[in-house]
């Protein structure tokens, strides 16, 4: 409170000081335009030599050699600062006489002369006003006071540096005093910026940390402004020692910024560099060095200043209080914005010349673009922020959103405790919000406590957490808290700290909200599994029988096994059963007995193939070698009676396995059981490969054959031919099933199991 306190202590004699120099500077440049005649006395008389702004003397008659008699309707040899400075400034009547006697009354007007009244009056102002409200929107906007404090008085001073420009022009003394003062001091704080900002992002400064000696340079810059009003033909001088100065600090924070760039590669610094070193070298090349070195210049003061007003705007883009360089956010954006308004205003400038070129002329044609053209960038945003708050669509330069989110689900979704959810839950939104300080913070509403501890640089009050509701984001001081899940006793939030202040961007709040939801479904879904391994565990410990609703499901599924094993038995074997007794029953009561012995042959042989079909429905619920002579054995049996029904070659070989789960010998069976089934129904191939290998604690089973194949993605949604029902065997286990079908190209499956790998119980990985 007392640093807030302290803040508006020195923002308000700030701003006031600003408000009336600047007011004062203003005015100046409003009270009269700025024509700029050079002149010279013959005679007795004060002669035109140059003409800053010929088109305009053209237009008002004009020329050099015309005397000068009065300005302002006072004599021109009033004037005291013809004789340093041989030139009328700035006027608003003047009186000349032609070289053959004829007298010229001139009234000036601002709009008279529209460079001057654009580069001197207009822009000025509009940067004077700008500048105005973009400190009040720091100061109240953003938190991050040191570096807020530096970049509100790095701004206040380039503005009144770039106004007191045309009034120092003037040889206005004010004028002449703050420009010259404000020059340097701009730059003094920009060092200072630079030595707080470097702190800010860990970066070592290279330069002096006693920066508060360099605000010696404004101050004397304030004194030799002073002296130039009281010397005024010591001004070009005395502006040439201050432009020096000015070139030096420059050269001082260049170079600290391009060393520092060289050395640490950081991005940041590079658009730090570039926001300094790009706008100030119009200024440098074209005015300042060509003013010092040979007392002229190629571009005025006026034009290459404007260059000058992007570096403090340049920083307000990059959002100063949350990561402090984010502009290149706003830059991609603006782009994107631009090249869309950019096609359409030309494709529609075109058609207005074709269609109404000889009604307009090319500066209404110009007028129209350019209006057309910023017309469309402010609709986009408008667009950008109706479409975040109505439809929750977002424009987003930092890649794309929702497949970040999909990642940060499925990074998240792997988990089956809670724990370790809400860990790499918070772990995905530091790394993705670039922030130093994310973590959960349980909250048990029952006794109004914390069950676990926030961080200390923080603090959250308990009515916080009980007026936090679903889907809500909450900023709170230098936090933000994100409702998270609630259930019977706890209430979970998500607490989003910096070490300053943050200030999260509308797509970073949108991602933020969506993965709530999502998280806030997988700790209802964790806390289920958590309690169902729970009771596992538990009915395990006690051994006093299984659970009642996993008895209901086991009997369901006997029943079902049972009710498929009943209705096959019913439309092949009974029914085979049912013939023969129809048979049987035919020859007791018949009275013809010739061909009886045939007849009996015959119910024989149906007899025997029935008990022979009703054998290998037993062999195929119960292998009946797999317990006695083991696998291979069992293995061997079901290759033959394959061989002697199938009508193509089958190749085989079957390792020997040592395997110490048993369960894994019956599931091997199965297996091969199914593949030889499904080759014997479906596949119509002449040639068939079987093998079991051994492997590592493990086992490998390929089977390839070379009929009709099939399309797997069909097969698989069909759950035909048993796929689906091997994949669950090997997905039991924990094994991999690898299947590869071509129609017309046969089938190749391969399957891996490794002894271990499935999980047992509860226990095998509740550690």
């Amino acid at each position: 409170m007392e640093l807030k306190t302290l803040r508006n202590k020195l923002f308000w004699p700030a701003i006031i000081l600003y408000l009336i120099i600047g007011l004062y500077l203003n005015y100046v440049n409003y009270s009269a335009p700025y024509i700029e005649i050079e002149v010279e006395k013959e005679d007795g008389k004060w002669l035109v030599t140059r003409l800053y702004y010929k088109d305009w003397a053209n237009r008002q008659n004009l020329s050099i050699g015309d005397a000068i008699l009065t300005v302002d309707k006072r004599p021109i040899d009033s004037f005291d600062q013809l004789r340093y400075k041989s030139r009328i400034l700035s006027a608003n009547d003047l009186t000349i006489m032609k070289p053959n006697g004829d007298l010229i009354n001139i009234h000036i007007k601002h709009l008279d002369i529209p460079q001057q009244f654009i580069y001197v009056l207009i822009i000025p102002a509009c940067y004077y006003l700008l500048t105005l409200f973009v400190a009040f929107y720091l100061h109240f906007k953003q938190r991050n006071s040191k570096l807020v404090d530096l970049l509100i008085l790095f701004v206040l001073s380039v503005s009144l540096a770039y106004v007191s420009s045309g009034v120092s022009g003037r040889l206005d003394a004010i004028g002449i005093i703050v420009n010259r003062s404000s020059m340097l001091l701009c730059l003094v704080v920009l060092l200072h910026f630079l030595r707080n900002y470097y702190s800010f992002v860990k970066t070592n400064w290279m330069f002096t940390n006693n920066i508060r000696l360099f605000y010696i340079l404004p101050i004397f810059a304030f004194i030799l402004g002073l002296m130039g009003t009281i010397y005024p033909t010591a001004n070009d001088i005395l502006s040439n020692i201050v432009l020096a100065m000015f070139l030096i600090l420059l050269v001082i924070i260049l170079s600290i910024l391009l060393i520092s760039y060289f050395k640490y590669s950081s991005p940041q610094l590079k658009i730090f560099l570039n926001s300094i070193l790009i706008p100030f070298l119009p200024f440098l090349f074209l005015y300042a060095l060509p003013k010092v070195l040979f007392h002229t210049y190629i571009l005025s003061s006026e034009i290459s200043s404007l260059f000058l007003l992007l570096i403090p705007f340049s920083f307000i883009f990059t959002q100063l209080a949350e990561r402090l360089f984010d502009i290149e956010y706003h830059i991609t954006r603006l782009r994107y914005y631009v090249i869309f308004s950019l096609i359409f205003t030309v494709w529609f400038t075109v058609g207005l010349y074709f269609i109404a070129g000889q009604y307009l002329t090319m500066t209404a044609v110009s007028g129209v673009a350019f209006f057309t053209f910023s017309s469309l960038v402010i609709l986009f945003y408008i667009k950008e922020k109706v479409d975040y708050r109505k439809r929750k669509i977002l424009f987003s330069t930092k890649g794309d959103y929702i497949h970040q989110l999909y990642t940060a689900v499925d990074k998240i979704g792997k988990t089956i405790k809670i724990d370790e959810l809400l860990g790499k839950f918070a772990y995905e939104v530091s790394m993705h919000l670039e922030l130093e300080d994310v973590f959960v913070l349980t909250y048990n509403y029952e006794t109004n406590e914390f069950m676990t501890v926030a961080e200390e640089n923080f603090t959250i009050h308990p009515d916080t957490m009980e007026e936090i509701r679903l889907g809500e984001i909450r900023k709170v001081d230098k936090v933000y808290v994100a409702f998270l899940h609630q259930d019977a006793r706890y209430k979970r939030a998500l607490v989003l700290g910096h070490n300053n202040t943050i200030h999260l961007k509308d797509e970073e709040l949108l991602w933020l909200e969506l993965l709530l939801l999502y998280v806030n479904n997988f700790i209802e879904n964790t806390k289920m599994v958590e309690e169902l391994l729970e009771e596992l565990k538990h009915m395990k410990q006690a051994d006093d029988g299984q659970l009642p609703w996993l008895n209901k499901l086991l009997w369901m599924r006997f029943e079902e096994e049972k009710y498929l094993l009943a209705q096959e038995l019913h439309d092949t074997n009974l029914q085979e059963q049912l013939h023969i007794a129809r048979e049987v029953d035919v020859l007791v009561n018949a009275k013809d007995t010739t061909n009886m012995q045939e007849k009996l042959a015959e119910i024989h042989k149906q007899m025997i193939t029935s008990l022979h079909e009703l054998r290998t429905y037993c062999e195929n619920l119960k292998p009946p070698l797999l317990d006695t002579l083991g696998l291979n054995a069992a293995l061997e049996k079901l290759i033959r009676k394959v061989q002697e029904r199938a009508n193509f070659l089958l190749i085989y070989t079957i390792d020997r396995l040592y395997l110490e789960d048993e369960r894994m010998n019956l599931m091997i069976y199965r297996l091969f059981q199914e593949l030889l089934n499904n080759a014997l129904k479906h596949s119509y191939a002449t040639s068939v490969e079987i093998h079991l290998k051994e492997k590592n604690d493990g086992f490998e089973i390929v089977y390839i054959d070379d009929g009709v194949g099939c399309n797997v993605e069909d097969i698989i949604v069909a759950e035909s031919m048993g796929i689906r029902g091997m994949q669950e065997r090997v997905k039991a286990f924990n094994g991999q099933f690898y299947i590869d079908s071509n129609v017309n190209r046969g089938m190749a499956i391969r399957i891996i199991v490794i002894e271990g790998s499935e999980t047992h119980d509860y226990d095998a990985h509740s550690g």
